[in-house]
Parts: C-alpha cells; sequence; structure tokens
C-alpha cells in the first residue's frame, strides 16, 4: 500500500504495557496456605498479592507499566492508524452523520473488554459493548508464519473486517442477529456466519476506495485475498484437526470469505453486502 508513517491515531488506545486483571478472591484455605509459607520462609507472601477493595486477588498480571516497543512495532502502530482512520473517513463518508468513530485497543497476550476477558490466540476481535476493536500486533506475525497470508494489504483487510463490525453495530444489524440467535439458538452458527461474511464485505468497500484512489501497489489485492482465504473456518479446521465440520463454522468456508469480500472489493456498495438476503 502507498502510505506516509504519521504518527499515531486520536483513536488508538495502547494498553500494551497494562495488565489485564484476571485474577479471582482466594478462599480460606487459600489463605491459610499463604499464611503458612509465609511463617516457614519468613517471607511476606501477602504482599506479594495484588488487592481489589480489600479482597486479595490471585491470576493478576504484573502492574501497569509503559509499554516498549521496537522501531518496527512502532511503524506497525502507525500503519494500523493510518488504516483505521482512512477506513473509517471512508463510512463517514458512506454513513453521514450516523457513523461513530471505534477505537482500536493496542494489547498484549491477554486484554479485559467490555465483551470480557480474551487472550492473543483468539485474535482481533470488535467488541460491541464498549465499540472497541482489540488488537494484538502478533497476529500479524502469525498472519504470515502460519497462514502464509503475507503483506500489508492483508494486514489491513484484518482491521477493515472488524471495523466492519463496528458498521453492523452502528446500523443495527448486529443486535438484530443476536436476538435472532438467542430466539432459535439452532441457527446460531449459521447466522454468525452470515454477519462474518457481511464484515468482509464491508472491508471489500473499504478496499473499493482505495483502489479509486490509487493507494493500491500491485500484488495488494491478491494479498487480501490471500489472507481472507487463509482464514476461513474449513481451512483453520483442517490445519488443527485434520476434519472440516462445516455445521461447526462460525466464519464462513475460505471460498466464501474470499467471495464475499471481492463483493465489496468490486462493487463499493453497499447494496453488495447482503449476505442475509443473498445466497
Amino acid at each position: 500500500m502507498r502510505w506516509s508513517p504519521g504518527g499515531r491515531s486520536r483513536n488508538v488506545e495502547d494498553r500494551r504495557g497494562r495488565a489485564a486483571r484476571v485474577g479471582v478472591p482466594i478462599g480460606l484455605g487459600g489463605i491459610l496456605l499463604i499464611a503458612a509459607l509465609s511463617f516457614v520462609t519468613g517471607e511476606n507472601f501477602f504482599a506479594l498479592l495484588p488487592q481489589d477493595n480489600g479482597q486479595i486477588m490471585v491470576g493478576s498480571g504484573p502492574a501497569d507499566g509503559p509499554s516498549t516497543s521496537s522501531p518496527e512495532e512502532e511503524r506497525m502502530v502507525e500503519f494500523v492508524s493510518f488504516v483505521l482512520d482512512d477506513a473509517q473517513g471512508r463510512w463517514h463518508e458512506l454513513l453521514p452523520g450516523r457513523y461513530q468513530d471505534a477505537r482500536l485497543v493496542l494489547f498484549r497476550d491477554v486484554v479485559e473488554s467490555a465483551c470480557g476477558f480474551a487472550q492473543s490466540a483468539s485474535g482481533p476481535f470488535y467488541c460491541p459493548g464498549d465499540r472497541r476493536v482489540y488488537l494484538d500486533l502478533s497476529f500479524f506475525d502469525e498472519l504470515h508464519d502460519r497462514f502464509a497470508a503475507p503483506g500489508d494489504f492483508a494486514q489491513a483487510y484484518v482491521i477493515a473486517h472488524e471495523i466492519g463490525h463496528h458498521v453492523q453495530n452502528l446500523v443495527g444489524i448486529e443486535s438484530q442477529v443476536r436476538q435472532l440467535q438467542r430466539g432459535d439458538p439452532t441457527r446460531a452458527n449459521s447466522l454468525s456466519v452470515l454477519m462474518e461474511l457481511q464484515a468482509d464485505c464491508f472491508a471489500g468497500i473499504w478496499g473499493y476506495s482505495t483502489a479509486a484512489r490509487d493507494i493500491l501497489e500491485r500484488g495488494d489485492v491478491e494479498e487480501a485475498l490471500n489472507a481472507a482465504g487463509a482464514i476461513g473456518d474449513d481451512r483453520i479446521q483442517r490445519m488443527s484437526s485434520g476434519q472440516v465440520q462445516p455445521e461447526t463454522f462460525t466464519h464462513g468456508a475460505s471460498e466464501q470469505r474470499v467471495e464475499w469480500f471481492r463483493r465489496g472489493l468490486s462493487s463499493g456498495s453497499l447494496d453488495s453486502c447482503d449476505t442475509f438476503g443473498q445466497r
């Protein structure tokens, strides 16, 4: 992609130096054990445990501190900022007066959101409860190494997909789907697939605008299409277990993800992204 480093977006929230509090109160048995260890060793183990409103907690991460980042990682933060601002600028144009910016949270290893705790292994995600996209930059290494989907536009596709979920939240699609899932749990997975494919199509809509503005370079489109296919449910299941179970899909097969991203990329139109009405 053609882009120029320009600092961090005001919508990027850096939590890479912040520990997520994932502890739980310990019981009486735990307190007695710690007391015994303190007595035997002469060291106050209670002082080593974090506390929350007077309750001793276990399982929490280290104290918050400033994030450390290499020059390469800082350049990646600036790239993420560029994609975030560019994608959201496009949605302001498409939904004038309706679009509201999402925030993007950078984290390491584990993070707390309004949707609960999440680990890096779960990949990037969007939380409608706090209107934030959550991203551990190490996912881009995994995208390159594990999924064989290198390239900056592959990374941009991932961010644009999560912003697509934000659009769904703003226009009411997300809440409608959740209501349908609660009403008919047997359709929960199939409805999730339709919502994920629509987010792929929305990512393609932003991709269409980048092509129109001559931001893309040769090979960029192929990078994004490769990424969409690389993280299809069928491919991930085949990599992890060697078996494919379509009834358990939540994001869509590789072919579907590529198809819907391509639809948005080719048309640039919201009308082309009705996954719920088209088959």
